[in-house]
């Protein structure tokens, strides 16, 4: 079964990378398998020092969670081999002629090889309406379609080629063609002339075989079957391979991780009654028809930390949103029915995540509860952050106690890392960056929280390069990159594109590009509100 996808924001921060990994963790404590948590960006150095430092790999990267190949209840058809028989194909064909549409045909290692269907089949058929003349049959086929016995083996050869001859007793004989693949009774007549006519193959229907017959057939194949003259006629079409008839240009195949606005592009426009399926090893596994695109089964997911269609993972619109727990502003995220939603006023998705365990009586591990605690005190900044609460604080603490560390040492090593890791200054711009749309302006805000700003002042200049290039190519009205200091209680605001904004809005006057603002921690409590009030 597809998993229930828990995930948080893009770019993530540690909050978002922890929430999700823990209550992927509480659900499937409570029983609940399908729950895996994932991240929709790459991971910071802080993050990573606190997964390593607990024991804990990073989720593993989601792209997308549109709708694809995998999520389609397509069929699974028997997958023919090139070398069966039409005879057999046409036999799983009728078994439910009206789901299964066409088989797929493959070659030995399971590639795509063609596609068959009853149309095939019967075009095929009508070809000798005109023209009794089959060529290369397998005499291994045809045995196997006859219910044949071998007596004689001709000449030897491994395929049988020729007009078809069903000798009906005539007056005056019967004249065989050289060559031909005669079909008869017991008719010592017409054994005769075929053998004298050098016939490539003679079958015996319904009757018993002389010994002396199989001494004198010389170069003419002698079988014997059960069965009658019509239906050896019919047996002996259809013991052609099917690789001989399927459909084997211009065909169209779709991979499990295709995606199915592009899959419905492409059957508009070819319009085949089916497709075949492959994995990602090409090998094939079903097909699908225009039916199977209806009714799709979405992908779940479960929103932490974020409730925001631009913050969240590409295609959402597509998926089935489960949950959201958040302790941001709701946003725009719309969903088809009721969901559970859990949204507080606390500094971090961690302590409401914690809480949860509490409350279901689910004691997290010493390495988790050491974890959870890390989230708290990053998104809170060491409780500093005017989102914090006396709630963060004592979940915080509480995980602290069961994983044996203390919050201060803690603090200190997450902020400590936060830009000691990252030389690349666009890589530090994004890893915690989020966008936002104000009143018609189009707004970027990064943030880099550390122990001392003042270690950043060589990356000013490359941070505003990176700024002014990434403004001009998305289009940003303003972009904003925090460089917050836990020690100083405040942050340094780079600014580019409308600045006049930054001042107006903080009372502060920007200087290359830079203003220090003491006081200001939160990007989502104090620079946002105050930019919307100076816009709205």
């Amino acid at each position: 079964m597809e998993p229930i996808y828990v995930t948080g924001h893009r770019n993530p921060d540690t909050d978002s990378i922890v929430s999700a990994v823990a209550y992927a963790k509480l659900r499937n404590a409570l029983g609940d398998r399908e729950f895996t948590a994932v991240r929709i960006g790459q991971v910071s150095d802080q993050t990573q020092l606190v997964l390593e430092k607990f024991g804990f790999s990073p989720p593993p990267l989601l792209h997308s969670v549109r709708t694809q190949v995998r999520d389609l209840a397509f069929d699974t058809p028997p997958v023919l081999s090139c070398a069966v028989t039409i005879h057999h194909a046409w036999e799983l064909l009728q078994k439910d002629m009206r789901h299964i549409e066409a088989m797929p045909v493959a070659t030995e290692d399971g590639k795509l090889f063609g596609m068959l269907t009853a149309a095939d089949v019967a075009a095929y058929e009508m070809r000798f309406v005109n023209e009794p003349r089959v060529t290369g049959i397998p005499l291994f086929s045809l045995l196997s379609s006859l219910d044949g016995q071998l007596f004689s083996g001709g000449a030897g050869a491994g395929e049988l080629s020729g007009e078809l001859v069903i000798a009906l007793p005539a007056e005056g004989g019967r004249q065989i063609p050289a060559g031909s693949i005669v079909i008869c009774g017991d008719q010592p007549d017409v054994v005769a002339a075929a053998v004298a006519a050098k016939a490539a193959c003679l079958i015996l229907c319904e009757t018993s075989v002389d010994r002396g017959l199989i001494d004198q057939s010389g170069e003419t194949a002698v079988i014997a079957t059960p069965y009658d003259a019509y239906r050896t006629a019919r047996l002996i079409i259809q013991s052609v391979p099917v690789e001989r008839i399927c459909q084997k240009e211009n065909l169209v195949s779709f991979h499990l991780d295709d995606y199915l606005d592009d899959v419905r592009e492409s059957t508009l426009r070819t319009r085949y009654r089916s497709y075949p399926v492959l994995d990602e090893n090409d090998r094939v596994i079903g097909a699908l028809s225009r039916f199977h695109l209806l009714r799709p089964n979405r992908k779940r997911v479960v929103l932490v930390d974020h409730n925001e269609t631009a913050q969240s993972v590409a295609g959402l619109e597509q998926a089935e949103i489960l949950e959201i727990i958040d302790h941001h502003r709701l946003a725009d995220v719309q969903t088809a029915g009721p969901v559970y939603m859990r949204n507080e006023p606390v500094g971090s998705t961690c302590t409401i995540v914690t809480s949860m365990f509490q409350e279901r009586g689910v004691m997290p591990s010493p390495k988790l509860a050491g974890l959870l605690a890390a989230g708290i005190v990053a998104d809170t900044i060491m409780f500093k952050s005017p989102t914090s609460t006396e709630k963060d604080r004592v979940q915080a603490e509480r995980m602290a106690r069961l994983a044996g560390v203390s919050l201060e040492s803690l603090g200190q090593e997450i902020f400590s890392a936060s830009a000691a890791g990252e030389q690349d200054p666009e890589a530090l711009l994004f890893s915690d960056f989020k966008k936002f749309q104000i009143a018609g302006h189009f707004l970027g805000i990064g943030q880099i929280t550390c122990l001392d700003s003042l270690g950043l002042d060589d990356r000013r200049a490359a941070f505003v390069s990176v700024m002014e290039r990434e403004r001009e190519a998305k289009g940003y009205d303003m972009l904003l990159l925090m460089l917050t200091d836990v020690l100083r209680g405040g942050t340094e605001l780079l600014a580019v594109g409308d600045v006049e904004s930054v001042e107006q809005a903080f009372n502060v006057k920007v200087v290359d590009h830079s203003a220090f603002l003491p006081g200001v921690i939160s990007r989502k409590k104090q620079v946002v509100p105050a930019l919307s009030l100076l816009w709205g």
